[in-house]
């Protein structure tokens, strides 16, 4: 399968990128590195990360996930010219957090020690921040892509009005990707100005919460369906009758593909306009086969009017 390409980034990643946030939350550290041998072996090899990644467990203060890719790195260093690195800055952390020029300059020498690596391919600014002009955002990005141990920069979490504005900073390199929440329960982050904005300045984009968060996977259907750390956390708001209907779609094209839920909800981003390339995770080898299907899984236009008009 054929990489594809993140807009005005000049990056060639997956088709389906890896969202490592699981990693040293729902996978320890020995399962983490073997998902990592067979995801790249099958051809994803584009890593999502970021220092944030996994303040949330106890006893963790972030930076848990890039630490784990880290140690996979170190123990294989020729792994490092088969995978795309992107990892984010901007999230709170203990020592700091924010998209200040002292702030990036730190936080970017944190995140390649723990990464054991020379250089971050995309760096993401995770979060806006409102106290910090643009101008002084993208210039110290500058000087890091300068150095060479940045590639590329891209924005998360920023809505139109933010990227045309960063857009303005005339002379320095500008955001290339961007990383919005997009799924098939959740639309209106990105249809319409954002995904028109990236469509008119070659921003590749690639979606987080692709499943949401494991939502569009099918099995969460009942408030049962929820125990455990990630439902409890973060699906209960999927489930309502919206959630249902877009499940009960999904069921019509499974029967119709033979096609698992995870697999449909992927390629349904994959084949949007102005998507590049969506992210999630696995914690099983199961999970993994599901994502290396969704990578090349082609849906009719007939199902792909199915699922939009149940989340509409």
């Amino acid at each position: 399968m054929s990489n594809v390409r993140l807009g005005r980034t000049g990056l060639m990643i997956s088709p389906v990128v890896f969202g490592c946030n699981v990693f040293g939350w729902t996978v320890d550290e020995a399962a983490s590195h073997d998902l990592l041998d067979r995801m790249v072996d099958q051809g994803i090899t584009t890593l999502d990360t970021a220092d944030v990644y996994n303040r949330w467990v106890e006893g963790h203060s972030g930076g848990e996930s890039e630490t784990i890719i880290g140690t996979w790195l170190a123990a294989n260093p020729s792994r490092r010219d088969q995978v795309q690195i992107i990892t984010k800055v901007g999230g709170p952390m203990p020592d700091g957090g924010g998209l200040s020029a002292k702030w990036i300059e730190t936080e970017v020498e944190n995140s390649l020690r723990r990464l054991q690596t020379d250089r971050i391919d995309l760096y993401f600014s995770h979060r806006p921040d409102a106290e910090t002009p643009h101008e002084e955002t993208l210039a110290a990005y500058q000087r890091l892509i300068d150095a060479g141990k940045v590639r590329s920069i891209g924005a998360s979490n920023f809505d139109a009005r933010l990227m045309q504005a960063a857009e303005a900073a005339a002379g320095l390199t500008p955001y290339g990707a961007q990383q919005p929440e997009y799924n098939l329960f959740t639309r209106d982050v990105f249809e319409g100005a954002l995904q028109d904005f990236c469509a008119a300045h070659d921003v590749g984009v690639i979606p987080f919460y692709g499943l949401a968060a494991g939502f569009l996977t099918g099995k969460y259907r009942t408030e049962a369906d929820l125990k455990g750390p990630r439902g409890e956390r973060t699906i209960a708001r999927f489930l309502n009758d919206r959630g249902l209907k877009i499940l009960a779609a999904m069921d019509a094209v499974a029967d119709e593909t033979g096609a698992a839920h995870a697999e449909i909800a992927l390629a349904w981003l994959r084949q949007k306009p102005g998507v590049t390339a969506p992210i999630a995770s696995a914690t099983s080898e199961r999970q993994l086969a599901s994502l290396v299907t969704a990578m090349t899984l082609e849906l009719s236009d007939a199902a792909m009017a199915q699922l939009d008009a149940a989340g509409a």
